[in-house]
C-alpha cells in the first residue's frame, strides 16, 4: 500500500497519534478513533489508519 503523505493524511495521522497520547490503553484509543470514523489495521506492511465507512486505508502509522 503506497499512500502519499498529503496534507489531509498528515492531519489524520496527527489526530490519531494525539488520541493515542490521550488514551490510557490501546482499547480506549481504538474506541476513541471509532468516534471519528477511523480504525487501525495491522498488516504485514505495517499499521494503517482506515476509514470505517469505506473500509479503506487512509495513511500509514510510523
Amino acid at each position: 500500500m503506497n499512500l502519499n503523505q498529503t496534507e489531509p493524511n498528515r492531519d489524520i495521522r496527527d489526530l490519531v497519534l494525539r488520541e493515542r497520547h490521550l488514551a490510557v490503553s490501546e482499547r480506549e484509543w481504538k474506541h476513541r478513533l471509532r468516534g471519528y470514523g477511523y480504525g487501525i489495521r495491522d498488516t504485514a506492511e505495517g499499521r494503517f489508519v482506515t476509514s470505517l465507512l469505506k473500509d479503506a486505508p487512509l495513511c500509514r502509522l510510523g
